[in-house]
């Protein structure tokens, strides 16, 4: 009766464990107007809306949303910690209205310090098993040897079945064996064949590779001779073009370079530069003094023929005097 009882105490903890919990779970609406099963609005105006099944989902999507939003920003919101286990958390005011209510503690009570010392504690005494009482009748009987079991008889099919099982069982075994040695077998030898493959799959990857490099690289050498040789023909035809060009050329530009005075005598580009130049300078200087000497005589003779005529004229003024 005690291991019938034990499962049914295990169920009753269960039960009586989610019941607290889905008690705690309900808890968590603090205002009356968040639970679900409180009706909000007009019953009037719900039971004519019943009737319109695209009214009822507008409404559950607006609520749907609605519990989204608060949902996200109860998410948002900087929370408290959980309590840690054995504790929980207490609702307590901390604002201006606080202070209004403490209160100074003036009056000092008197106390002092007394010291006691109790006796160590005894061994707790070894919890006894758990003996279930009993319940109903004991009643005996006596049974003769041979009434109930006779080895030799009844051993004989059990050996049998033992025996045969494991004969059986053996030969499962060795079968077992026999077939793994022969997979094992078969896998050496696929392994050898795939491995012989890939070997020559690889040979023939390497040979076309090889192959490709030197297509490749002739094909490189052979662009790289046509390149060399077009760009000799274009040399070649650039340097016969130039010299077809400058036949004429040179001569026509030393004549222009000559005439601008390009190529000239150094002794003749000095006589012209700095010797005539100063020349000329020179032979002005002298023109200078000698046109200067020129008007100083012309002013002196200009001077000396006024006087003369001055005098002339007093003398013949006086030779008209003398007459009359």
């Amino acid at each position: 009766t005690s291991d019938s009882k034990r499962p049914q105490k295990q169920w009753v903890s269960i039960l009586l464990h989610l019941f607290c919990r889905q008690n705690r779970n309900q808890l968590q609406y603090g205002n009356i107007m968040y639970d679900r099963r409180v009706v909000r609005g007009n019953l009037h105006d719900q039971q004519n809306n019943n009737s319109d099944p695209g009214m009822q989902q507008r409404q559950q999507a607006y609520r749907r949303r609605a519990i989204a939003r608060k949902q996200s920003k109860e998410q948002l919101k900087t929370k408290t910690p959980e309590a840690i286990q054995g504790r929980q958390h207490v609702v307590v005011q901390t604002g201006e209205t606080l202070y209004s209510f403490l209160e100074e503690l003036s009056n000092i009570i008197q106390v002092s310090e007394i010291d006691c010392q109790t006796d160590e504690f005894l061994d707790k005494p070894s919890t006894p098993l758990f003996v279930p009482a009993k319940s109903g009748v004991d009643v005996e009987t006596q049974i003769e040897e041979g009434d109930l079991f006779d080895f030799d008889l009844e051993v004989q099919p059990v050996l049998e079945v033992l025996v045969g099982k494991t004969i059986e069982q053996s030969l499962l075994e060795v079968m077992e064996e026999e077939e793994l040695a022969c997979l094992r077998t078969q896998q050496r030898v696929f392994q050898e064949l795939r491995n012989n493959e890939l070997a020559e799959v690889q040979r023939l990857e390497e040979q076309e590779r090889r192959y490709r490099e030197e297509k490749e690289r002739r094909v490189a050498q052979q662009k790289e001779v046509l390149k060399k040789e077009q760009e000799t023909a274009e040399k070649i035809a650039a340097r016969v073009f130039s010299q077809q060009y400058l036949a004429g050329l040179l001569p026509a530009v030393f004549s222009s370079l000559r005439r601008h005075g390009y190529f000239y005598d150094p002794v003749e580009k000095d006589i012209s530069v700095n010797f005539l130049p100063w020349l000329i300078a020179e032979v002005n200087k002298q023109l200078d003094k000698r046109y200067t000497a020129r008007e100083v005589l012309d002013n002196i003779i200009y001077e000396v023929t006024l006087k003369r005529l001055e005098d002339f004229k007093h003398l013949k003024f006086g030779q008209d005097c003398s007459d009359s």
